[in-house]
């Protein structure tokens, strides 16, 4: 059986300041922070690289679950090589939004 774990979501339009509002409830009730709008810009990434569809459910669902990830406060690393800058790029953020929308992926990264 799984322990129960505090999940604060923070929803919102993009460039919203959502993510500037969660770092900041995190760090009042000191809890981890999980940026999982990182998450989709990661598969999204990934999919650009690999030429795999936006709407290849399956596919960007098989990439969500072997995808090699690593963060820091300063760095998302995707395939031991530093990404932070590239998954915040307008090209990749267009393909997350399309990416977030399949349950096979949402349930491939939740899995993880």
């Amino acid at each position: 059986m799984r322990a129960s774990v505090p999940v604060v979501a923070v929803d919102g339009p993009a460039a919203s300041g959502k993510g500037t509002v969660a770092a900041g409830v995190a760090q009042a009730l000191r809890f981890h922070l999980l940026d999982s709008g990182s998450l989709y810009r990661l598969v999204a990434l990934k999919a650009l690289e690999s030429n795999t569809a936006v709407n290849d459910a399956a596919g960007l669902a098989a990439l969500a679950q072997d995808l090699e990830v690593a963060f820091s406060p300063e760095r998302t690393m995707l395939d031991g090589r530093d990404v932070t800058k590239a998954i915040r790029g307008e090209p990749v953020g267009e393909a997350a939004s399309q990416v977030a929308v399949h349950p096979e992926v949402r349930r491939a990264l939740l899995e993880r």
